[in-house]
């Protein structure tokens, strides 16, 4: 379902790709596979490490982060998660050409 290709990612960059893709829960697929494919192949090590704790989480605590329907627990709480949140906020703000007039 991924957008981007895998091609010149290194193996742990490849491997996380492809799991947050498949978490198993369409919608948090869709959100956490889009934003990997947007920021996998930029994130530092620290933030590799964040990424990979974060699609640990299961998917109703992680869902249920990201809408804001639950406050992020402090050893949760990461510079990647909040930029996952505000990405989400972000393509949830764009307006669809559907509802144009």
């Amino acid at each position: 379902m991924t957008e981007r290709s895998s091609a010149g990612l290194d193996e742990r960059r490849r491997r996380l790709l492809f799991r947050a893709w498949r978490r198993g829960v369409r919608e948090v697929d869709l959100i956490v596979g889009r934003f990997a494919d947007s920021v996998i192949d930029r994130l530092d090590t620290a933030e590799l490490d964040q990424f990979e704790r974060m699609i640990e989480v299961p998917n109703a605590e992680l869902y249920a982060w990201i809408v804001g329907n639950a406050p992020v627990p402090q050893e949760q709480d990461s510079p990647v998660l909040r930029q996952l949140i505000a990405f989400h906020n972000r393509v949830e703000a764009k307006p669809s050409a559907r509802s144009a007039p």
